[in-house]
């Protein structure tokens, strides 16, 4: 069997965590959600928190946790996108910041193991202006 295109091989990997995420009791609000200022992988629902995921597909352990994978500069297009997301939607819930490490076999696309990193990074600035 072909491994999968990079392309490919992340797609199934948010789709993977999509399952994932919905066995674990949350609710998707949005995959794949884009503005002018970004994108967010998942947008979810546990309780009365609203869930900003964001999905990194490996196809081995990494030296680095997924949530070490997510730097600075990304964290802040993540909390910069979800302020707006909250903003335009009127949505009044605490937002948290996950990042979910999809470990998957190029090859079969079977799962080997999912990595949750809860409230992985926190909002620390004003996104008030956009």
């Amino acid at each position: 069997m072909k491994p999968f295109s990079n392309q490919a091989f992340g797609a199934l990997g948010e789709k993977l965590a999509a399952a994932y995420l919905k066995q674990q009791h949350y609710k998707i609000l949005k995959k794949n959600y884009k503005n002018k200022l970004g994108e967010i992988d998942i947008i979810a629902r546990d309780g009365e928190e609203i869930v900003f995921v964001e999905v990194k597909t490996r196809s081995m352990s990494p030296y680095l946790g997924g949530q070490y994978a997510v730097d600075q500069r990304k964290q802040f297009h993540i909390m910069r996108t979800a302020a707006y997301f909250l903003d335009t939607k009127k949505i009044r819930l605490q937002p948290r910041f996950d990042v979910l490490e999809m470990e998957v076999d190029r090859t079969t696309g079977k799962l080997i193991k999912a990595n949750h990193y809860k409230a992985a990074f926190a909002q620390t600035e004003d996104y008030a202006r956009f």
